[in-house]
């Protein structure tokens, strides 16, 4: 398949630039995989109504970390922003650097007075390895002089912190929040549970694959990043125990959906694991444990998109977009979600 049979026209006023208030008054759609049937909603709340007792959502707990720092260059002071994306090995992180062509190997940037790095190594995907030397804790340092990693198609500064963390953000690591977490309030999880429905989490640290665009002209040619994720036995024995029963395992955002399948055996039983994932779910995957999916709606040509469309397929998905587009939703990280049933 090629990557422009995932294309589809969005304004550009209708990328939200910030969150609204309460998080889960942003609006919903729903989309029925098998008929393509759109059903639009006033308010995120209202996933409630969509939701059946003996349902098991499975949430994605990583914690973003405030991974943007700016820093310069030790001989020249030239000015230098880096992204801390994953861990790799001891003080050590993999970054995106800009600008990169101005830190090779043995450059040093200097952060602030207890805060500096070297460049150890490049990677394949253009990025550097950054050897850390902090005076103090780095996680407290991070935490202070760090910015959070909004997406570049926001311009807009995020004044509140948290406001780019899930209210069940627990472990940290990852570069980017799974967004279509953000539509949730602990009142909203509180009501869910009452319903009857079951809260699972599974840990997947959000990495570089959420800011590279596919770059190849056939989705078959494109090569995922590696992103770490822990499924613990406790939570794989419930919804293990969920899906023999068939009862419906509702993934939210696409993390959930890629730690579920990646853990899962062709047989459809989950594992207690935790690993590094690549996998690359489009048009043709069978789906081993997921059933359906909160989502927000994402960009054209992304990997998100051919993986919305490999559960409800790529027709129903983009016309649902264009309907979506019509309706004036808003788009991206801090836009309105969507409910593939």
């Amino acid at each position: 398949m090629k990557v422009t049979d995932f294309d589809y026209h969005l304004p550009e006023e209708l990328i939200a630039q910030h969150p609204v208030e309460p998080r889960d008054t942003s609006r919903l759609l729903t989309l029925d995989k098998i008929t393509g049937e759109v059903v639009h909603k006033a308010h995120f709340y209202e996933l409630l109504e969509e939701l059946n007792a003996g349902d098991v959502l499975v949430f994605n707990d990583t914690k973003v970390i405030p991974a943007r720092l700016y820093g310069q260059r030790a001989e020249s002071g030239g000015k230098v922003e880096v992204l801390l994306l994953t861990p790799a090995g001891e003080s050590s992180w993999e970054c995106l650097v800009k600008p990169g062509k101005k830190c090779p190997i043995g450059q040093v940037i200097v952060f602030d007075e207890r805060l500096k790095g070297t460049v150890t190594d490049k990677t394949d995907f253009g990025g550097r390895i950054i050897k850390f030397e902090c005076t103090g804790v780095f996680d407290e340092v991070i935490q202070e002089i760090g910015e959070m990693p909004l997406p570049p198609y926001i311009h807009e500064k995020l004044e509140d912190k948290d406001r780019y963390q899930t209210v069940y953000a627990k472990e940290k690591g990852s570069a980017a929040a799974p967004t279509a977490g953000l539509h949730f309030t602990p009142e909203l999880l509180e009501k869910i549970k009452a319903k009857g429905v079951e809260l699972e989490f599974v840990t997947l640290h959000v990495g570089l694959g959420t800011f590279r665009p596919v770059s190849a002209d056939s989705i078959e040619d494109h090569q995922m990043h590696s992103e770490f994720y822990v499924v613990h036995k406790d939570t794989a024995d419930r919804i293990n125990a969920a899906k023999a029963a068939g009862r419906r395992i509702v993934a939210v955002g696409t993390t959930s959906v890629r730690t579920l399948e990646s853990a899962s055996t062709e047989e459809g039983v989950l594992q207690a694991t935790s690993g590094w994932t690549q996998i690359f779910i489009y048009p043709g995957y069978k789906f081993k444990m997921v059933d359906a999916l909160v989502t927000n709606f994402h960009l054209p040509q992304s990997t998100l998109l051919m993986l919305i469309s490999a559960l409800a397929g790529r027709e129903h998905c983009l016309a649902a977009y264009e309907e979506a587009v019509r309706e004036r939703y808003r788009f991206f990280s801090f836009g309105d979600a969507m409910f593939i049933r």
